[in-house]
């Protein structure tokens, strides 16, 4: 089993122009957020891994409980976690998430 730990970005845009593709995109969201990620930036959200296994059961999730929807776009990402760690930032600050855990501090359980 390979430990090197990954982040799982997902991406998305879906459609927010009726009162239920509103519902269908904030339930979407609170399950992104029930199960562990945290919002990079609007419509993009991060998840660390501990290894590339558990990002795969993580993108299974993440297809089983996509909306069953025909509009919008949802697409998810695999980095590693040094690949993540010397992403640029332009404007804004690092989330919580990537101050609290930053990549030289990570250790297995």
């Amino acid at each position: 089993m390979n430990y090197k730990y990954m982040r799982v970005l997902v991406l998305f845009d879906l459609p927010t122009d009726t009162r239920e593709n509103r519902k269908i995109a904030a339930n979407f969201r609170k399950f992104l957020i029930s199960d562990g990620y945290d919002m990079v930036q609007y419509s993009v959200y991060g998840r660390l891994c501990a290894n590339r296994d558990q990002a795969a059961k993580h993108l299974n999730r993440l297809k089983s409980n996509s909306p069953k929807i025909t509009q919008g776009s949802i697409r998810a990402l695999l980095v590693t976690e040094h690949q993540y760690a010397e992403m640029i930032c332009f404007l804004g600050e690092k989330t919580t998430q990537e101050l609290r855990v930053p990549a030289g501090q990570l250790t297995l359980f």
